[in-house]
């Protein structure tokens, strides 16, 4: 049985490895080195990830596991919009994908960010993603074409 919750504090750690899962790799090429991680640019996730007031993290457990993680955090990354609004982050374990676990855990993080009074979120997702139709399917518009991903913002 799934259980979408908060994730705990000694969970976050693992924000790590969803974070390297949500790296989205093409079809026939290699996935990168985890040392990859370590970029300033995608340390903007996870480095102190619970210290800020706007740090929110739901988790996706199933039969004790962690299968899946969804974060925002008001940060210049990728997905940046404005100052005002949060950046969101999603990934499930290879296994675990395809199954609605995704639906689940972004219907769960937006109504979460309505309750708490953010206007909209956002997010990046690479061009050739097919996640980003999921994304349109759940509210987000493309508001800013750039070379390799889409900038998409959900009205709350």
């Amino acid at each position: 049985m799934l259980k979408i919750r908060p994730i705990e504090p000694d969970e976050i750690y693992l924000l790590e490895e969803f974070l390297y899962q949500a790296i989205f790799v093409p079809e026939g090429i290699p996935a990168p080195s985890r040392s990859i991680l370590q970029d300033p640019d995608l340390q903007l996730y996870i480095k102190d990830f619970g210290a800020r007031p706007d740090d929110w993290a739901l988790a996706a457990e199933a039969e004790g596991q962690l299968v899946g993680a969804v974060w925002v955090r008001l940060m210049r990354d990728y997905g940046y919009y404005d100052d005002l609004t949060p950046s969101l982050s999603i990934s499930l374990l290879p296994d675990h994908r395809r199954q609605g676990i995704g639906q689940q855990l972004m219907t769960a993080m937006l109504d979460l960010l309505r309750a708490q009074g953010y206007p909209r979120v956002s997010l990046s997702v690479s061009k050739d993603n097919p996640a980003a139709r999921f994304y349109q399917r759940l509210g987000f518009v493309t508001v800013e074409e750039r070379e390799t991903d889409y900038l998409m913002l959900c009205d709350l």
